[in-house]
């Protein structure tokens, strides 16, 4: 396994990995790797000949009094476990490699970063749009894997390929969950034993809502207002969204169908978490 830090390297490996007629399979990270990547990157060495891992912490997506300063890194660690996982290489650039001086250009997806994560963090989808779509320039893969537990980064990013006629296959693999159904995260090591605990609210109303459903309530509202009442009764709580969404749009919807998609962003302690579970009525 070999790690790149430089465009001009990871280009010519990418030029000779064409030359012999090699599929390149990409998973994109921030790095700090748990058992989530890792399944992304099982998946990845069955879909391509060379497989190649990111690690780039992104200074584009992140807000003002975010955590880019404090995200976990680890590149020793994520490079044993990279190598177990079968990583042929790892690209780990510099933010000075990524954006060097003069740098003016981004990528900006309209709608449907505008709503959820779009609307409560300004900028960010530009910041991996940008990211994303300079990654597949340097890598070029044929496939690139993501979890489905960041949902509207997926879907902004299914957009953004489409539009831009970008010749790479996206695929969203399901959420890796702990035994206790926290959805697991490199921003979990922030939380306090106390904090770890209340966390489990996330998974728990998913659960919940799809109980509702499978008993026949399908007004999104009537979901939404138990949600946010019990996620309210854990102290460490702050409720960012919970929406019930059409899984393509992101639009809200009123009434659930086969296309809802439940989606909380909630704040435990100041660790900001995500998840989501699709909603499919019975009669679906």
């Amino acid at each position: 396994m070999d790690i790149i830090k430089t465009v001009s390297e990871m280009g010519q490996r990418v030029a000779s990995a064409r030359v012999a007629g090699e599929t390149i399979s990409f998973v994109p990270t921030m790095g700090f790797l748990h058992q989530g990547h890792l399944s992304l990157l099982e998946e990845g060495r069955k879909r391509g000949d060379l497989l190649v891992l990111s690690i780039f912490v992104n200074p584009t997506q992140f807000g003002q009094g975010e955590d880019f300063e404090d995200y976990p890194r680890d590149l020793q660690q994520d490079s044993a476990l990279a190598q177990q996982a079968g990583v042929d290489i790892i690209f780990a650039p510099t933010a000075a490699e990524m954006y060097p001086s003069g740098y003016a250009t981004y990528v900006d997806v309209e709608g449907i970063t505008e709503t959820l994560c779009g609307a409560s963090r300004p900028g960010h989808f530009r910041g991996v749009c940008t990211v994303v779509s300079k990654l597949f320039n340097i890598i070029q893969p044929q496939v690139a894997i993501f979890g489905n537990k960041d949902f509207q980064q997926l879907a902004v990013i299914k957009r953004m390929v489409l539009d831009l006629n970008m010749a790479v296959e996206i695929i969203g693999m399901p959420i890796f969950r702990e035994a206790d159904g926290l959805a697991m995260s490199s921003r979990n090591v922030y939380l306090n034993q106390d904090q770890r605990q209340q966390a489990l609210v996330l998974s728990q109303s998913l659960i919940q809502a799809q109980q509702f459903v499978a008993q026949g309530q399908t007004e999104s509202a009537e979901i939404i207002s138990h949600l946010k009442k019990e996620i309210a009764k854990y102290p460490a709580t702050r409720i960012d969204y919970v929406q019930i969404c059409h899984q393509l749009t992101l639009e809200d919807q009123t009434t659930i169908d086969a296309d809802s998609v439940l989606l909380l962003a909630v704040y435990v302690g100041n660790t900001r978490l995500i998840d989501n579970a699709f909603l499919v009525p019975d009669n679906d």
